[in-house]
């Protein structure tokens, strides 16, 4: 089988889809990835194809900020998110995409919950779509935004426009139900499927650091691939230092330089092993990662999503939610101790990790699609 992913060209919107990808490599299909050729060094070495189409994020960041006005990842609003992902993405991506697809020619189809050109070129070629979702269920007047934006491309080709997001046969959920599911429109199929910590091309999760000085928790300090300045998280670095009694290590932004403080940016996996906790913007990715290791939160959002993240972590009891931007130091402080030390807060997480170990896992879930077709 001929499997298609395609995902909008950041990491924090590639590395979801990269545990299926893999498990549709081992049962012998052939993968590639729809996304821009700027994706290439990143997906260097997982064995899949790359079928370039479109620009980087910082071409549709300039556009969204000509068009709109406003920062969809600052400051997220229902206008400048369907702006980026809908009707930006398709205007400098779709006409690239569809050929360069119909060349390819997937059986398959596997889009992320804020793409859009998989659904379209699903449309375009009559091939089955599945859409992954990343964390909590983004709220409604999101998703019908981006559908709304995005429907011109598919009625001037004469194609019927999905209502709203996920679009496809498949909603392939990452999200386990106690942190609040994609809500699932009429026609689609919900398959839970389990999230991991990205892990390097072999999946190795061999630590990346030493253990922790005896008796000392270790505290990850990770903002991501886009939000994690490292000012920002210096300066936190150094605030949690001063205050709290553990070993903290942070992370720097993909080819950033190490510093004393930072680690460079690498698998997650492979940081979180040994960790006790985690501080984090609150990415999807990285809050599914850190909780599919039952390890507790604290979350100090900086935008896009992170709210949806936050509010879910707040709402279970398995994290502490800090104000936004650069929390107070005293406040940080307070919110990590607690983490460390509030036994509900310890486990929720687990019962989290729990819940994500019984999903079905990438395997499973490839293996059920690869029999629907």
């Amino acid at each position: 089988m001929r499997v298609l992913f395609s995902c909008v060209p950041a990491i924090g919107h590639t590395f979801p889809l990269l545990p299926l990808a893999r498990a549709f490599a081992r049962r012998g299909d052939h993968v590639a990835f729809l996304t821009s050729a700027g994706m290439g060094p990143l997906l260097d070495g997982q064995g899949f194809d790359l079928v370039p189409a479109g620009p980087m994020p910082d071409v549709l960041f300039a556009e969204a900020a000509a068009r709109t006005g406003q920062d969809p990842a600052a400051a997220p609003t229902p206008q400048s998110v369907s702006a980026f992902f809908g009707e930006i993405r398709l205007d400098t991506t779709a006409d690239e995409a569809i050929p360069a697809a119909r060349d390819w020619a997937p059986d398959l189809i596997v889009g992320e919950l804020t793409d859009t050109v998989g659904p379209l070129v699903a449309a375009v070629l009559g091939t089955p779509l599945a859409t992954l979702s990343f964390g909590p269920g983004i709220p409604a007047e999101f998703r019908d935004a981006i559908a709304a934006n995005a429907a011109p491309h598919f009625t001037a080709r004469g194609l019927d426009a999905p209502a709203t997001l996920p679009a496809g046969r498949w909603l392939l959920d990452l999200c386990p139900d106690v942190l609040g599911p994609v809500a699932v429109p009429d026609g689609v199929t919900r398959l839970p499927l389990r999230p991991e910590a990205h892990r390097g091309p072999d999946g190795d999760v061999t630590p990346a650091l030493p253990p922790a000085p005896a008796g000392r928790p270790r505290v990850l300090v990770t903002f991501g691939s886009h939000f994690g300045d490292p000012e920002i998280v210096l300066d936190l670095l150094t605030a949690l230092r001063d205050g709290v009694d553990a070993d903290f290590v942070g992370t720097a932004l993909p080819g950033g330089p190490p510093s004393d403080l930072l680690v460079p940016f690498q698998p997650m996996a492979k940081l979180l092993a040994g960790a006790t906790a985690v501080v984090t913007h609150g990415g999807a990715g990285t809050v599914l990662g850190a909780l599919s290791h039952g390890l507790p939160l604290v979350i100090v959002p900086q935008g896009a999503d992170q709210f949806v993240q936050a509010a879910a972590v707040s709402a279970v009891g398995c994290g502490v939610v800090t104000t936004p931007g650069r929390p107070d130091a005293e406040q940080l402080r307070a919110a990590v101790r607690t983490v460390l030390t509030d036994p509900a807060i310890t486990a929720a997480a687990a019962d989290v990790r729990k819940q994500i170990d019984d999903m079905p896992s990438p395997d499973e879930v490839a293996a059920t699609l690869g029999a629907a077709l």
